[in-house]
């Protein structure tokens, strides 16, 4: 049988990294774009094919996709600076790149920020895209390229909530509720009432390896929701931290009023005050076509989640975790 080849962008990252690992599993020839070669032969995994070269360098992408049928897009500028300059020349780079190899699948992952959450609490590949951020502005003319390149450039967009679990660094449940490398005594909870959408990295992975898979069945524009976990109260995450660590650690309240200050100064403030909406209303990710295409999704039962994510982040140190009982509060 003929060898799957696929070249990741991004498999130095968090998402980029757990599909490319979701597709050596199944046997396909994964092959990696990066600036820093020797950098990421030495801290990435060992069989990706790695090759020197710059996702914003049309030339370096055109040349890492010869041979491939198809090509994940999870990169974003380095440090995401001046992501609004650059997104999309990126996302055009690899059209062309897909185009000139003869029409390989474009794969991306996709985010909720596409759409207004107070307006549209369930998503489904229909849901009228209405973005009130910037940053959710630039998805949708983001996938708008995509949908116009096919069906000479076949896609697949997998949109998914917030993403937590091994590698997933630039993430809120990094970044925003917890401290890397430090034992749990607190967490922040950004949550302002429940519906919020999580998505399990090794899960989601899986869940593009196997929509590959059924290549044939695939719209030249396809469009699927990773449901995850669907947070219903809001507490569902911290209450499993907290049965993971085994203590009562106390939850207190993400600082928006903080960030809403620093906002007009830019960076990470008012980005993530842009956002602050899907924090506050319920959103939940309809998998109906998903499960169609490749049957249940992979779903990994929360605490044992939770327990790998914390261990990768270096934050259980001695403690014993599973000590509280299910549901403990």
């Amino acid at each position: 049988m003929e060898t799957k080849r696929v070249l990741v962008l991004g498999a130095t990252g968090g998402v980029g990294g757990a599909v490319a690992a979701a597709l050596l599993r199944r046997g396909w020839a994964v092959r990696g774009l990066a600036r820093d070669v020797a950098g990421a032969r030495r801290n990435g995994d060992t069989r990706i094919d790695w090759v020197e070269g710059d996702a914003m360098e049309r030339g370096a992408v055109m040349r890492a996709a010869e041979g491939v049928s198809v090509i994940v897009h999870a990169v974003n500028p380095p440090g995401y600076r001046h992501w609004d300059r650059l997104v999309l020349p990126m996302i055009d780079n690899s059209i062309a790149a897909a185009r000139a190899v003869g029409g390989a699948r474009l794969v991306l992952p996709g985010t909720i920020y596409n759409h207004d959450p107070a307006a549209e609490p369930v998503i489904g590949a229909d849901t009228p895209q209405r973005p009130k951020s910037r940053k959710g502005a630039i998805r949708v003319a983001l996938e708008e390229r995509l949908r116009a390149a096919a069906p000479e450039v076949p896609s697949l967009i997998v949109r998914a909530g917030d993403f937590f679990g091994p590698g997933a660094r630039s993430s809120w449940f990094e970044e925003g509720m917890l401290a890397r490398g430090k034992p749990v005594r607190r967490i922040l909870n950004p949550a302002r009432g429940g519906g919020h959408s999580w998505a399990y990295l090794p899960d989601l992975a899986e869940a593009f390896g196997r929509l590959l898979e059924v290549e044939d069945r695939l719209l030249p524009f396809e469009v699927v929701q990773f449901e995850g976990l669907y947070d219903a109260t809001g507490r569902e995450m911290t209450d499993g931290i907290r049965r993971v660590v085994g203590r009562d650690v106390p939850v207190r309240r993400f600082p928006w009023w903080l960030l809403s200050v620093l906002a007009p100064f830019g960076g990470f403030p008012r980005e993530a005050t842009e956002i602050a909406p899907h924090w506050r209303h319920p959103v939940r990710l309809e998998n109906g076509r998903l499960v169609a295409l490749i049957g249940d999704e992979p779903r990994t039962d929360l605490d044992t989640a939770l327990r790998v994510s914390l261990e990768s982040m270096g934050c259980l140190g001695a403690e014993r975790p599973g000590a509280l009982e299910a549901g403990a509060a």
